[in-house]
């Protein structure tokens, strides 16, 4: 019964993360689910047990599989379940399974309208990007930048910044994202010696 209580009282830290994660705030959640705002403070803090009616739209509105909001043990099978998820108009793809830490995901980002207008945001972390295909438009601090195929930013998420479709046609990113702030770390052949 104590690993019954254990991974319960572990639910709420977990639910309150992933809604970190997703930048979301509590009012963002209670429409996205149903669920009152009053209930899912509740589930966070654990005043409230959690639920098949309660956790499944969470799962839903979080795109991720209802295991991982109970911490339910891995059944071995490494494979990530691509499960798309779209907010905004963006299609995020979750390329990582895991509630915390850093997060990579594919992006698509529809392509510009004529009555786009940049709401630049700022949030706890830290961001690294690449370019797939398409050209992404990247407001970053007082900074106006286009990325082609094969570009990368790297940028702290205190600083203001938007992303969207540079032109007419829809642009795809790989995005690692870092909740508390953790930069990606690459590794690459050092330089040929200078002569």
């Amino acid at each position: 019964m104590d690993d019954l209580t254990d991974v319960l009282a572990a639910v709420g830290p977990r639910l309150r993360e992933l809604r970190r994660q997703h930048s979301m705030t509590l009012a963002d959640l209670a429409e996205a689910t149903g669920i009152s705002e009053s209930t899912l403070s509740r589930l966070e803090s654990g005043g409230r047990r959690p639920n098949l009616e309660l956790l499944l739209p969470l799962a839903r509105a979080y795109g991720v599989p209802l295991d991982e909001l109970v911490g339910a043990p891995h059944t071995g099978d490494p494979r990530v379940h691509l499960r798309p998820v779209r907010r905004n108009g963006v299609t995020f793809v979750p390329l990582t399974r895991r509630a915390g830490g850093l997060q990579a995901h594919k992006m698509v980002i529809p392509p510009r309208r004529g009555d786009d207008d940049p709401d630049l945001k700022t949030h706890e972390g830290y961001e690294w990007l690449y370019v797939l295909n398409g050209r992404l438009r990247l407001l970053l601090g007082q900074h106006d930048l286009i990325l082609k195929p094969g570009e990368v930013a790297e940028f702290d998420t205190h600083l203001p910044h938007w992303m969207g479709a540079a032109d007419d046609e829809p642009v795809e990113l790989l995005v690692l994202f870092g909740q508390q702030g953790e930069r990606a770390h690459l590794r690459a052949r050092p330089a040929p010696p200078r002569q």
